[in-house]
């Protein structure tokens, strides 16, 4: 009775997503409280949802204030001397060029937005490309890549991830860290190359002259927010801020560390409370829906967990897994995690599929931690710039003016191997059993 109501929650949770009929806040609390009505758990499903809320409290809290952190950098101007300094670097030579898409679109994907992203980042390098006569699927393809590769503890997969599997977040990301540097390392490889396939296709073997490129030009809103001559403080808080997250993630929550961060970011560049208090409220719009959507999931994983349905799921798709195959799961998982990308969007699959998954896997003692590792190899990390499930695809598409089929057709291998080098770093380093 269980294994079947389950499956057929996921099922639904599913559909309703992916057709849109609903939106996944909506389906990830009226289905699974309708599933565990039918189930007959009447009263009870009020304890599940409880209990999956509170698993889930520790994770929201710190998106909410990572958002609300990064946006307040932002705001101060932080990365404006990094992103002139880098336009007036690239110069003309297509290689530099590409490579500094790359690295500017890096740095801009801190925030862990993909739209933010390429919305400063396309912009900015496209006169480049046009005036060079450079193909812009390469500007596509750098931008998503460097986006793609750049899962941090704050972005969307990671968290829904930790939740989804009440797996801390410094589990999942600390050992990935030597990971990350190894898909980093393929993705300036592959811009280098892209750079110097242009070069050849355009007859340009040696850097040209500097391109006056006009300057960014910044609203008076934006003029009045920036707070240049606290630069190094904001960018010496940053790193403190992160390198705590890392270092002591076991020790501090990390949504202690930002809600820390972003008081002294809010009293060092804006000491006013109005300006402070119009800072949170700018922000708080996209730091509320997200947490609105893992507070939905939390009920969602609760009532799935507290019912016993996923256990029952996951016993009757042991049967089919052979044992020797068991250790061979997380591989599986993360060469097959990109390509989910362009079937699930990242609701559906980390609160939906990926627990399944885990469950199976519990039960054949792969532990849950490297179930979750291996889906943020490429589910709606790597993959996320080329699905048609998110905003963000068709917002570089747009910027860049390339057909969508043309962007993934050009992208989707680099993407792609991205996704696979690091599978195999996790090989090497001992992450994955093989």
């Amino acid at each position: 009775m269980l294994a079947p109501l389950g499956a057929l929650t996921i099922v639904v949770l599913l559909a309703a997503i992916l057709s849109k009929r609903m939106s996944p806040l909506v389906a990830l609390i009226v289905v699974p409280v309708a599933a565990s009505l039918i189930g007959g758990f009447g009263l009870h499903t009020g304890k599940f949802v409880i209990d999956g809320l509170k698993n889930l409290a520790p994770v929201v809290g710190m998106f909410v204030f990572a958002i609300l952190y990064f946006g307040v950098i932002t705001d101060a101007g932080t990365l404006d001397p990094i992103i002139d300094r880098i336009l007036r670097t690239v110069g003309t030579r297509p290689t530099r060029i590409v490579m500094g898409t790359t690295l500017l679109a890096l740095l801009i994907h801190l925030d862990g937005s993909g739209a933010v992203c390429f919305l400063v980042t396309i912009p900015a390098m496209l006169p480049l490309y046009d005036r060079l006569g450079m193909d812009r699927r390469v500007l596509a393809a750098s931008a998503s890549m460097a986006a793609g590769v750049n899962f941090l503890p704050w972005t969307g997969p990671m968290i829904r991830a930790s939740a989804a599997l009440h797996v801390p977040i410094s589990a999942l990301f600390n050992p990935l860290i030597p990971v990350q540097i190894v898909g980093l390392a393929f993705v300036f490889g592959a811009s280098y190359w892209l750079g110097r396939r242009e070069e050849k296709r355009l007859g340009l073997t040696v850097a040209g002259g500097a391109v006056a490129l006009p300057a960014r030009a910044l609203s008076d809103e934006q003029q009045a927010l920036r707070r240049p001559r606290n630069f190094w403080f904001n960018i010496v808080l940053t790193l403190l801020v992160l390198g705590t997250m890392v270092a002591m993630g076991e020790k501090l929550p990390p949504a202690l560390v930002f809600m820390v961060g972003l008081c002294i970011a809010l009293l060092v560049n804006y000491r006013d409370v109005d300006m402070q208090r119009e800072r949170i409220d700018a922000h708080a719009r996209a730091a509320l829906m997200m947490a609105g959507i893992l507070l939905a999931a939390g009920a969602f994983t609760g009532i799935m967990q507290g019912s016993g349905m996923l256990r029952a799921m996951a016993q009757v798709a042991v049967g089919f897994v052979p044992p020797g195959m068991a250790s061979h799961i997380p591989v599986v998982l993360g060469v097959l995690s990109m390509p989910l990308s362009l079937l699930f969007d990242p609701d559906s699959f980390y609160f939906g599929v990926l627990p399944v998954i885990a469950e199976v896997g519990a039960q054949l003692g792969v532990p849950a931690v490297k179930i979750g590792q291996a889906a943020l190899l490429g589910q709606m990390t790597t993959g996320f710039p080329i699905s048609p499930l998110t905003p963000a695809t068709f917002l570089v598409c747009g910027l860049t003016r390339v057909d969508l089929a043309d962007h993934q057709k050009f992208t989707f291998p680099l993407l792609f191997g991205a996704s696979l080098a690091m599978t195999a770093a996790c090989v090497a380093l001992g992450l994955f059993p093989l």
